[in-house]
C-alpha cells in the first residue's frame, strides 16, 4: 500500500500600512475651559497630556489623552506668563517643560507641565536670537535644543533648553535652504529637522545644523502636491506628517518624501477639517491629534493596522492504494 499525501499552504499575507480613522474629538467655541478661539498648534507630553495652543485666547490649556480639562495659563500682554497669540507648542521629551512660540511678542516662553513660568528669550529684530514673528518650536530629543521657525525672518534658529544661542540657518528665496514664510518645523528621532516651508508649497529636510539634505513638494492639491503646508510633524516610526491646510487634509510621506497617504477634507463632520494648522504623535505613534483651527476643536485619529491574513491550509489530499 502505497500513501501519497499532498498539502498546499498558503504563505503569510503581509500586513498592509494602515490609515488614520476617526476616534474622537473636543472643543467648541468660546473662552470657557476646554473651548477654544482659533486654536494653531497642539503638543503631546511624555506622560500623553495634550497642549494646545488657544491662540485667540491667548492662553495655553492642557488636557488628558481623550480630551478632559485639566488647567490652563496664559492671558493677553507682554509679561512673563502672557502671550500675544500664542502660536506654535512643544513639549521636551525629558523634562515635561513646555516650550511656547509667542508669535506676536517675537518671543520663546518656557514652563512647567502645570504652567510655572521658567524663562524666555528673544526680541523683534533681525539679530542672532532676534525673533520676528516666530510660527513654530521643536525639540530635539537627543539633545534638548530648541529649533524655532522663525518665520518673517525666513529662517531656523537654535538655542539650547534654557535659550543660548546656537546656530542658524535659511534666508527668503525659492532655492535649496532658502524658505518663504517658514511656519512648521519637527526633529526626527536622529536629529534631522523637517520644515514646512508654508510659502514654498515644499517640505525641506536637514542636518540638526542646517545643512541641506532634500526636499518635496509643489503647489497643487495632487498626492504629494501642497497648498499652504502650515506645519509639520514626525512619527515614533519616522514617517513626515504634513498638514496641508488649504488642501484640507493630512499628507503623510516616508522620511525622504515618499508619497504614503492622505486623510481629511473641508467640512465640520467628523475627520473634516476647516483651515487646520497643527499635529501631534503620542509617545508610542498611536495616535495623532489635529488642531482643526477654524472649527475650534481637537480632532484625533488612530492606526487602524490591517490585520495579518491567517495561514490557509490550502487542500490537503490523501490518497491510499
Amino acid at each position: 500500500m502505497r500513501i501519497l499525501i499532498i498539502v498546499t499552504v498558503a504563505a503569510l499575507a503581509p500586513a498592509a500600512s494602515g490609515s488614520w480613522v476617526y476616534e474622537s474629538q473636543w472643543g467648541s467655541s468660546g473662552t470657557g475651559n476646554g473651548q477654544f478661539n482659533h486654536p494653531y498648534s497642539v503638543g503631546v507630553a511624555p506622560n500623553d497630556n495634550v497642549y494646545v495652543a488657544d491662540t485667540n485666547n491667548h492662553r495655553v490649556q492642557y488636557f488628558t489623552a481623550t480630551g478632559s480639562y485639566l488647567g490652563q495659563w496664559g492671558m493677553e500682554g507682554s509679561g512673563n506668563g502672557q502671550f500675544d497669540m500664542p502660536w506654535g507648542t512643544a513639549v521636551a521629551p525629558s523634562t515635561g517643560n513646555v516650550y511656547v512660540a509667542d508669535f506676536g511678542n517675537c518671543r520663546i516662553q518656557y514652563f512647567t507641565a502645570t504652567g510655572s513660568y521658567l524663562g524666555r528669550w528673544g526680541s523683534y529684530g533681525s539679530g542672532d536670537a532676534e525673533l520676528n514673528y516666530p510660527g513654530a518650536v521643536a525639540i530635539a530629543a537627543s539633545s534638548g535644543n530648541v529649533y524655532v521657525a522663525d518665520t518673517d525672518n525666513q529662517r531656523i534658529q537654535y538655542f539650547t533648553a534654557t535659550g543660548s544661542y546656537l546656530g542658524k540657518w535659511g534666508s527668503g528665496g525659492s532655492g535649496n535652504g532658502e524658505f518663504a514664510y517658514p511656519e512648521g518645523i519637527a526633529i526626527a528621532a536622529g536629529g534631522n529637522v523637517y520644515v514646512a516651508d508654508t510659502g514654498g508649497a515644499r517640505v525641506q529636510y536637514f542636518t540638526p545644523t542646517g545643512s541641506y539634505l532634500g526636499e518635496w513638494g509643489s503647489f497643487g492639491s495632487g498626492n504629494g502636491e501642497f497648498n499652504f503646508p502650515f506645519s509639520v510633524a514626525v512619527a515614533p516610526g519616522g514617517d513626515v506628517y504634513v498638514v496641508d491646510t488649504d488642501n484640507v487634509r493630512i499628507q503623510y510621506f516616508t522620511a525622504t518624501g515618499s508619497y504614503l497617504g492622505q486623510w481629511g477634507s473641508g467640512g465640520s463632520g467628523n475627520g473634516q477639517f476647516s483651515h487646520p494648522e497643527g499635529l501631534s504623535f503620542n509617545v508610542t505613534g498611536s495616535r495623532v491629534y489635529v488642531a482643526d483651527t477654524v472649527n475650534d476643536r481637537i480632532q484625533y485619529f488612530n492606526r487602524n493596522e490591517a490585520a495579518v491574513a491567517p495561514a490557509s491550509l490550502g487542500r490537503v489530499k490523501a490518497l491510499f492504494r
